[in-house]
């Protein structure tokens, strides 16, 4: 006499279910726990301290300071009065920098009046008081 039973022949179905579950699962944990970049260390590679141009004349260097006004060749212009300076010049290539004491609102609105009137602004942050 058999105590158990025979197994049918048929083969038993696997369940997908609970199997994309667990992918699932641990796809919401990776992407939860894991950065793509460090955002400490992120270098930008806009560093044209050492860079000259073609022709060999040096970019010239504008620097924007606390109240909007820009330094260049120690002359101090408002962003109004700097475009046509460049443009009398002839400069369609600057090194764009920051006083400490300088607003993000000033040295982006410098950065998009260079970028409208046709100059190809290099920026590069400054160092900051703490480092």
């Amino acid at each position: 006499m058999q105590l158990v039973e025979p197994r049918p022949s048929r083969p038993i179905p696997i369940r997908i279910t609970p199997l994309i579950d667990v992918v699932f699962i641990l796809l919401v944990f990776f992407m939860l726990t894991t950065r793509l970049l460090p955002v400490d260390y992120l270098e930008l590679g806009n560093d044209t301290q050492d860079r000259s141009s073609v022709t060999g004349d040096p970019i010239p260097e504008l620097q924007v300071s606390a109240n909007g006004l820009i330094n260049w060749q120690d002359t101090r212009y408002s962003l109004s009065e700097l475009l046509p300076a460049l443009s009398a010049a002839g400069i369609r290539e600057a090194n764009l920098t920051t006083t400490l004491d300088s607003t993000l609102a000033d040295f982006t609105r410098t950065l998009s009046a260079l970028d409208n009137a046709g100059v190809t602004a290099h920026w590069k942050r400054s160092a900051t008081p703490d480092s």
